[in-house]
């Protein structure tokens, strides 16, 4: 069986990312319920030395949908700043999905074999579309997405193990 550069990672992308949006509404109601301004829970870290619930939502966007910006593009570069704040988030989630969604099979699987690099601080690291993809955006993508999930989790937002698996592709 062969398995296309779509299939590698967009609907994971997509499976993960319904996940986020669900916590993360799942979350504001909690903190509504509790009166916990859900700002705070935007600047929230597991460590000092960490970056910020923020950065880690912007993170899984750009590891997804900008992953796949970057393989088309044949480069990729860590996202910019934000100030988003909660419903930004959020919205932002939305938009993520609804783009990949509108990513055909066809553009992407174009890509495959092709050449891309990673700019990082004046450096260009090679890859290929697919080694990009399976060593560096996918490992990424649920790093951040698991540290966000553990931040509103550490905040005491009523989360289990099913709110971070998200809708899963069983056999019908």
């Amino acid at each position: 069986m062969t398995t296309s550069l779509h299939d590698l990672c967009v609907p994971g992308y997509l499976q993960t990312l319904g996940a986020v949006a669900a916590f993360l509404d799942k979350g504001l109601a909690w903190c509504k319920e509790r009166g916990v301004d859900a700002e705070s829970i935007v600047e929230a870290k597991l460590a000092d030395d960490m970056l910020p619930f923020r950065f880690q939502i912007v993170s899984v966007t750009h590891h997804s949908l900008g992953a796949v910006n970057g393989v088309k593009a044949g480069q990729f570069e860590p996202p910019g700043a934000s100030t988003a704040d909660y419903a930004g988030l959020q919205k932002l989630v939305a938009d993520t999905i609804a783009a990949l969604k509108a990513t055909t099979p066809a553009e992407l699987n174009a890509c495959a074999g092709k050449d891309m690099v990673f700019l990082l601080r004046g450096n260009k690291i090679p890859f290929t579309a697919e080694g990009f993809i399976q060593s560096f955006s996918l490992p990424n993508f649920y790093f951040h997405a698991t540290t966000a999930y553990d931040i509103l989790r550490s905040k005491g937002a009523p989360l289990g193990k099913r709110d971070f698996l998200g809708q899963m592709r069983m056999k019908s």
